[in-house]
């Protein structure tokens, strides 16, 4: 079986000084369906929270959206006062029902998020936020300047961003040091391949979202679906694997609300992948990808 420890990803310094195990933590599942109220069980979402730290992970990806507002609550919860954890969150989408999101970017709704995830952590200062969107309300540079008062007056720690292409980084960098970069990115969606490179050239992290999407790749014959039998773990878990390889700025966070699923997660933490087998996953994977776009 698999190592089931967080640790044996290796590790990161987020901002060149944040050491984090590269292998996290997203707390957006532990939220209701839409990623929208209370959990329908929310003694298993304590719990699923409360396994986090015993199996390694050190690092957890939440926002003030999840709920929202219930992920948060949760977190501090279940792990106040973070000995040993760093918790990252993020703030500019409105929400206003299940699976409704909306950004906005405006400088004071910012603060207040900021200060709403001060509150609600129970912290003094975030160790790193991120801008959910750059939201369409007002001018990019308005948004980042008022973060990067933010981060003058010390309530954030490291800035990171979410959804950005490479020119949107470089336009943040003239504000504040981009510590991260969270985008989509997985076995069979490459859009984020360009930042990825980027940010490796940078030293930024890279924190890639939805890292278990395999789709078609999945199915039964596949090199995903064969390779998970041969090591005796779930496709996701070597899909994971694959990521935290692909790259040393990777930090994925999969995301459950399960204790169980939690663990099945960490044990691409443990797993080697050789380079054939890295190469037959990127082909197959970049196939998929390919296809998808037309």
């Amino acid at each position: 079986m698999a190592h089931s420890d967080a640790r044996a990803a290796g590790t990161f310094r987020i901002g060149g000084d944040l050491h984090v195990v590269r292998l996290g933590f997203g707390a957006m599942r532990i939220t209701g369906a839409g990623i929208w109220g209370e959990p329908p069980d929310r003694g298993r979402a304590l719990a699923t929270l409360r396994r986090v730290p015993e199996l390694g992970i050190d690092f957890i990806d939440t926002a003030d959206s999840y709920g929202p507002f219930v992920s948060e609550d949760l977190i501090r919860e279940a792990l106040f006062p973070y000995k040993g954890l760093v918790i990252a969150t993020k703030g500019g989408h409105t929400r206003h029902g299940p699976d409704i999101w909306r950004p906005v970017g405006n400088p004071d709704y910012l603060r207040q998020c900021v200060l709403m995830s001060l509150r609600r952590l129970k912290l003094e200062r975030i160790d790193l936020w991120q801008l959910h969107r750059v939201g369409p309300d007002c001018p990019a540079e308005r948004q980042f300047e008022a973060i990067a008062k933010m981060r003058e007056e010390g309530l954030i720690r490291h800035v990171g961003l979410s959804e950005v292409d490479v020119e949107t980084i470089e336009s943040a960098r003239r504000f504040f040091p981009v510590a991260t970069v969270q985008n989509r990115f997985n076995l069979v969606d490459r859009k984020s391949e360009d930042v990825l490179e980027h940010c490796e050239r940078e030293g930024i992290g890279f924190i890639p979202w939805a890292p278990l999407a395999a789709g078609a790749l999945a199915r039964p014959g596949s090199a995903l679906d064969r390779i998970a039998g041969e090591k005796g773990v779930a496709p996701g878990t070597v899909a994971l694997a694959w990521l935290l390889r692909r790259s040393s700025v990777m930090l994925p966070i999969p995301g459950t609300g399960s204790p169980d699923h939690l663990e099945e997660n960490v044990r691409a933490a443990g797993i080697v992948l050789s380079a054939h087998e890295m190469e037959e996953l990127d082909r197959q994977g970049r196939a998929v990808w390919e296809a998808a776009r037309g």
